[in-house]
């Protein structure tokens, strides 16, 4: 049974929404999340009530983090959204939907290692990185300017990872080299006897250049990505219309930057 995951949703309804409806059309029953269900964008209930109802589990982004404690290392634009993230679960006017939505965010876990559907082929499930799961970037560009880093992340990886934090979809090899879906015949990258990480892309914040809503589709043998486009000017509309927002947050969704 095929696995969908999703990552870093970044309270964009519109966008979650979509991919959800293109997950059901495809049959696929279990949805995982990799975190920032929450953070930047203008529907943090609505999104996090549906990866609640909807995702097997969740794990911990550095944006869900900081709703809950406190948005460390958080440029300005990030660190208004988280608090104003706060003051909406806060404003709650009912008390049980309040503590429901805390609970959740208080249980999301770091890392999860499961395995790929149909096999005993173990992959692990971090937000960030095996290294610093809520926190740690893994970028295409490290594997030119930073090889010893990619290299000492893969000595934690069993076989396959799948993260997210970085918004960029694409598979990292452990030679190491990194090949973006472009690159990957159908978009699909097959299992062999390589370690991979593969960065499942964003949801709701796509920042490679392509706008379009990002997530994966695990099958026993291959991860195949899908991106799906959405009404992008709805949710920059919503984001313009609330003054705690920066515009930059609604602007960057057109781009995919």
């Amino acid at each position: 049974m095929p696995v969908a995951i999703i990552s870093d949703v970044h309270a964009n309804a519109e966008a979650l929404k979509v991919v959800l409806g293109d997950i059901r059309a495809r049959g696929v029953e279990r949805i995982i999340c990799l975190g920032d269900i929450i953070g930047y964008g203008p529907d943090p209930l609505e999104c996090l009530d549906l990866v609640r109802s909807n995702c097997e589990w969740s794990l911990m982004g550095n944006h869900d983090f900081s709703v809950l404690y406190e948005p460390t290392n958080f440029n300005p634009g990030a660190e208004q959204a988280a608090y104003w993230t706060r003051s909406q679960f806060d404003a709650e006017p009912d008390p049980v939907k309040r503590r429901a939505r805390y609970e959740f965010l208080g249980q999301l876990r770091v890392r999860v290692a499961d395995k790929v559907p149909g096999t005993d082929l173990p992959f692990l499930a971090v937000h960030g990185s095996p290294r610093r799961p809520i926190n740690e970037y893994i970028f295409p560009d490290d594997c030119m300017t930073a090889p010893d880093k990619v290299s000492t992340i893969f000595e934690r990886v069993p076989k396959l990872c799948v993260v997210g934090h970085t918004h960029v979809p694409g598979v990292f090899s452990d030679e190491p080299d990194f090949y973006p879906p472009a690159e990957l015949t159908d978009a699909t990258y097959r299992f062999n006897t390589e370690k991979a990480i593969i960065n499942v892309g964003s949801v709701g914040q796509p920042r490679d250049l392509d706008p379009r809503a990002c997530y994966v589709v695990m099958h026993e043998d291959r991860m195949q990505f899908v991106r799906l486009p959405y009404e992008v000017g709805v949710t920059a509309d919503k984001i313009k219309a609330i003054p705690q927002l920066s515009d930059s947050l609604g602007d960057r969704l057109f781009d995919g930057r």
